[in-house]
């Protein structure tokens, strides 16, 4: 089996970020969202992956490598627009074979895996298996009605009257039917070649399509709230580890990750929190639920339910809750102890915020 993980996409809803680097990039509890997806994807015993990918094709390359370091071989498949999830399947065909494949879309957060789900795919291997979620309104997705059995009756696309709450996730498994159902189909109303027409075409075809529920934790990390949502939920599986430095001034409470080169100084760092790589935290108070990438600066400042992305400076702010801060941003305070509840940063951004 291999993988095709979907990042492509301008992630309109995650500016000024977006703008400077690709959405899949941004760091959850201080690791790509790219990376967590590459995790569970290897966690399946794949090694072969296609990314499909924008116009950030360096940036993310140029984060992911030949993808050895994860445990992986990656091929990058360039998509010069975004034109659908069924285009990516016809664009991947050379790399895809007549292999059976994982398809998953690059800014989905399945803490949990799809372990289970894979093996269920592999024992019955249907045509097709789409991963579905309860959701309070399904509207803004993908939405599948489902027989008792598991059996797919119907599919469609940001329904305005949805005929289920089963919201499908992006996550999906084929077999290589699914190569002649893309072909087949032509682009929607707004211009794109669906994935869910495409299963659709194959459900009225009769092919054995199936959907599986997963009922852990799933956010499409789309926005910035969605983002903040999903660090606050994978750091509360935090394992505490420090392997940086911590003065007898400081007080560390709580699950903390502080990493090597790090240092605490006079501050306390209340936990789940992480402290990266070659950070100085001083005379601060951090967390709960705060993310701080590696060669930052923290001083007289204080943090939580927060993400600062690498190289990123914040000095003499206090209050600062529901924050981003991009990379290499500085950001300081108009006089000592400025309050300022939530701040979002882009990168190489310098800004004083007043009291």
């Amino acid at each position: 089996m291999k993988a095709l993980v979907l990042s492509g996409g301008n992630g309109t809803r995650l500016r000024p970020f977006s703008h400077s680097m690709p959405k899949q990039l941004i760091p959850i509890a201080n690791k790509p969202v790219l990376e967590h997806v590459l995790a569970n994807i290897r966690d399946l015993g794949i090694t072969d992956v296609g990314v499909v990918v924008g116009t950030r094709l360096h940036d993310i390359s140029a984060a992911l490598g030949d993808g050895s370091a994860l445990g992986l071989r990656l091929t990058y498949l360039p998509q010069d627009e975004p034109l659908g999830l069924a285009h990516c399947v016809r664009l991947a065909r050379d790399f895809l074979g007549d292999d059976d494949f994982v398809m998953y879309l690059g800014d989905n957060m399945l803490p949990g895996g799809v372990r289970d789900l894979a093996e269920r795919f592999r024992a019955t291997r249907p045509a097709a298996q789409v991963v579905v979620h309860k959701v309070p309104d399904p509207s803004a997705c993908g939405v599948a009605e489902v027989a008792a059995d598991g059996t797919v009756l119907r599919l469609e696309e940001k329904p305005e009257r949805p005929g289920s709450d089963l919201a499908m996730v992006g996550v999906y498994f084929f077999t290589p039917a699914v190569h002649e159902a893309v072909a087949a189909i032509g682009p929607s109303p707004r211009g794109e070649l669906e994935i869910t027409d495409a299963v659709q075409w194959m459900v009225e075809r009769g092919d054995d399509v199936r959907a599986v529920e997963y009922t852990g934790y799933w956010m499409d990390t789309g926005r910035i709230e969605d983002v903040l949502a999903c660090n606050r939920e994978l750091l509360r599986a935090l394992r505490p580890s420090v392997a940086g430095q911590v003065d007898a001034h400081s007080e560390i409470t709580g699950a903390v990750v502080i990493e090597a080169g790090a240092r605490v100084v006079r501050s306390h760092i209340e936990g789940p929190a992480v402290i990266g790589a070659g950070t100085l935290v001083e005379d601060s108070h951090v967390g709960p639920h705060a993310s701080i990438g590696a060669d930052c600066v923290l001083r007289a400042t204080d943090m939580a339910d927060s993400i600062v992305l690498d190289g990123a400076s914040v000095c003499r702010v206090r209050g600062v809750r529901g924050s981003v801060i991009g990379r290499s941003a500085d950001v300081g305070g108009a006089a000592r102890g400025t309050t300022h509840h939530r701040l979002v940063v882009g990168d190489h951004t310098r800004i004083e915020v007043a009291a």
